[in-house]
């Protein structure tokens, strides 16, 4: 492996999402694994402006792995979108001779580690972490596996309040301009319908499933409706519904950032860990300004005109699937 590259950082940045203190852990450990000094930098951009930079080592990141959350702390940075910003984030990296970073996070992430790591010549690698499973070249992101399971056990719990009453449920889960949650957690928590960006289903259109559904003596329904849809908020939605249709008991839950925390699931855990030390042994092996991912169960490598302004679109098959499996 390269000898160049002697002190690396890392840091999260973006939304939190379960698994990321997996990948933190995986990325420090193999940079010690490496005999590569790592560092870890406190609140993203913002916190390398400030210079709230710290240098870790195997033990930093112990009994950190079934957390959620993430302990380098996350936040957004309009400063850094300056070029003052950036240059007192790479001065402070340069006080510690940091000569390559790796990030977690999502797409707005890796457009802010593109743009400084092109800027300033630093190799950088970034890590897909965000619940929303929304970036395309690679089958899943950090912390969608969690979350997913998260929306499943609360729609498992509302339907039993559904059953016990006769109601009709609109549960809305998040994945922003994504329906990757909804769609899946739709499919395993039995809904009759899902209303997602992808899906181009209206309000009648959704009326008609349901009164279908009760003409088969369905005794509850549930709706799971993602955040960014095209009929608009599941508010909207089951306002619409109320109107048309007011012989439905109609109620409505929004998951909101309980889908965020949480214990990461076996498999985010993993997840992270192999790409964890896969960035670190890529960026030691001369890879820079790229996500890294998982293919068809293999290691991938994105650059960014792959993701820019691109998205991961659900799978066909599986809206199929839903259709059929919710008659």
């Amino acid at each position: 492996m390269s000898t160049e590259i002697k002190n690396i950082a890392v840091f999260t940045s973006g939304g939190d999402a379960p698994g990321m203190n997996a990948g933190i852990r995986a990325v420090v450990r193999a940079c010690v694994y490496y005999k590569k000094n790592i560092f870890g930098v406190y609140r993203g951009y913002e916190g390398m402006i400030d210079n709230d930079i710290v240098k870790l080592d195997a033990r930093s990141v112990s009994n950190i792995i079934q957390r959620g959350g993430t302990i380098l702390k996350s936040a957004r940075s309009e400063e850094f979108k300056t070029k003052e910003g950036r240059k007192k984030a790479y001065e402070n990296l340069k006080s510690r001779d940091i000569d390559a970073l790796i990030a977690i996070g999502g797409n707005g992430t890796f457009t802010g580690l593109h743009y400084f790591g092109q800027e300033y010549d630093i190799p950088t690698i970034c890590l897909p972490g965000t619940i929303d499973n929304d970036l395309p070249g690679m089958d899943y992101t950090i912390g969608y596996d969690t979350a997913t399971n998260t929306a499943v056990e609360a729609i498992d719990k509302i339907r039993d309040t559904a059953l016990s009453h006769n109601r009709l449920f609109f549960i809305e889960v998040m994945g922003r301009h994504s329906g990757y949650i909804a769609l899946n957690s739709g499919i395993a928590g039995g809904a009759v319908a899902i209303m997602m960006p992808e899906d181009s289903m209206t309000v009648d259109e959704l009326l008609n499933k349901l009164d279908a559904g009760a003409e088969k003596n369905k005794k509850s329904s549930l709706v799971v409706v993602a955040e960014g849809g095209q009929e608009g908020t599941v508010w909207e939605v089951a306002e619409q519904v109320k109107k048309k249709a007011p012989y439905y008991d109609t109620k409505v839950t929004i998951l909101g950032h309980l889908q965020r925390g949480g214990a990461p699931s076996y498999f985010d855990r993993v997840l992270a860990g192999r790409l964890g030390v896969g960035a670190v042994e890529a960026i030691l092996n001369g890879k820079r300004d790229v996500m890294i991912g998982v293919k068809d169960n293999k290691l991938v490598f994105i650059d960014f005109e792959q993701i820019d302004n691109k998205r991961h679109e659900v799978d066909p098959e599986a809206v199929k699937l839903a259709k059929i499996l919710a008659i």
